[in-house]
């Protein structure tokens, strides 16, 4: 499963979601019920860190050749909305105005209108998503501190070449030609100009 680009309020969304008590809703939550089928489904997906989509739901469950189905596609929609209505699942925005909406629970455990426990994940399930979520938490800080140290050291590059270049020119329009400016001015842009090519085909 390709994981998405969670934004930060995604984030903090499924921080909410791993750590939430059991909430009450008004509809059943019984095995083998349309409602129970989907909400099983999204947990699968949101314990790996990803919110699905409907096409993504009924490929998982259904296959893919039903999400071809028009018709099919919107009764699925039709009981996402009731069960967003109750407050199992949540809507999310579009990232995008042409991208299909994307769904998410707001708890794996809930107590249903027949006052049933019913249980999404395990602790254990629920534990090893919260250490998947700290674990890309922090290779994403990792990678934004490179990031920023990249960029810090690309513009002290620039800079660099832009004084050296400049020294350089002033150098040559002189009426007699400074070589103790030009020399070091000339090799310092070129090798700086050099190690600026590295650093950004790096990135």
């Amino acid at each position: 499963m390709t994981q998405q680009t969670l934004t930060r309020r995604e984030i903090q969304y499924l921080q909410e979601v791993l750590s939430a008590d059991r909430k009450s809703c008004n509809i059943r939550l019984r095995e083998g019920e349309y409602q129970y089928s989907l909400a099983k489904i999204i947990a699968f997906f949101q314990l790996e860190l990803y919110f699905p989509d409907v096409k993504d739901i009924i490929r998982r469950f259904y296959g893919e050749e039903k999400t071809n189905d028009i018709q099919f596609i919107r009764k699925i929609q039709t009981i996402l909305k009731k069960m967003e209505r109750s407050n199992i699942i949540r809507i999310l925005p579009k990232k995008r105005p042409w991208d299909l909406q994307r769904y998410a629970l707001s708890s794996f455990k809930f107590e249903d209108v027949d006052k049933n426990l019913v249980i999404l994940a395990t602790d254990q399930q629920i534990k090893q998503a919260r250490d998947m979520l700290n674990s890309m938490l922090t290779r994403q800080g990792v990678s934004k501190a490179k990031m920023l140290g990249s960029r810090i050291k690309v513009s002290i590059l620039i800079l660099i070449v832009s004084l050296s270049y400049t020294a350089g020119l002033w150098a040559l329009l002189q009426p007699i030609i400074n070589l103790i400016i030009f020399v070091p001015a000339f090799f310092t842009a070129v090798a700086c100009s050099l190690m600026l090519g590295k650093v950004l085909s790096r990135d």
